[in-house]
């Protein structure tokens, strides 16, 4: 699973202000005018902030699909429910945390792969908190 460090160098793709309609063209515009900065819209700590490439489909169930790249920020304090960058056993895995009455379980939104009850909280890293997905159409 590459990862990626989110430089603070500023690339900005032109944006329009009317919204894209999915269903019948909008004939209100038909241009683009200003731009748009995805630093400042995808991301809120640059300093904190990775890409990693996704590997496999146990996401799938959330959107997530291989070769999709993650927004991971590093700063954020991972919840219940948070998809999670983790590294158990020295293997990095994008899942869902849940915090239960059992202890800490990493979820897969896959109905093909098991859920990973982690025997011992210790040997869990979470590396970072998801905040979006780059999904390629």
């Amino acid at each position: 699973m590459p990862v990626f460090n989110v430089s603070g160098s500023s690339r900005s793709a032109s944006v329009s202000d009317a919204d894209a309609a999915s269903g019948f063209p909008s004939p209100s515009r038909d241009y683009f005018d200003g731009r748009i900065d995805l630093n400042r819209h995808l991301i809120r700590d640059v300093t904190s902030t990775y890409i990693v490439r996704v590997s496999g489909d146990s996401m799938s169930g959330t959107g997530i699909s291989d070769g999709d790249e993650l927004i991971v920020d590093r700063s954020l304090t991972p919840r219940d429910g948070s998809v999670v960058v983790a590294v158990l056993d020295g293997e990095l895995t994008v899942r869902r945390l849940r915090l239960t009455g059992r202890g800490i379980v990493l979820a897969a939104e896959n109905a093909g792969y098991r859920d990973v009850a982690v025997p011992d909280p210790a040997a869990l890293t979470i590396w970072g908190v998801v905040t979006r997905c780059l999904h390629h159409v």
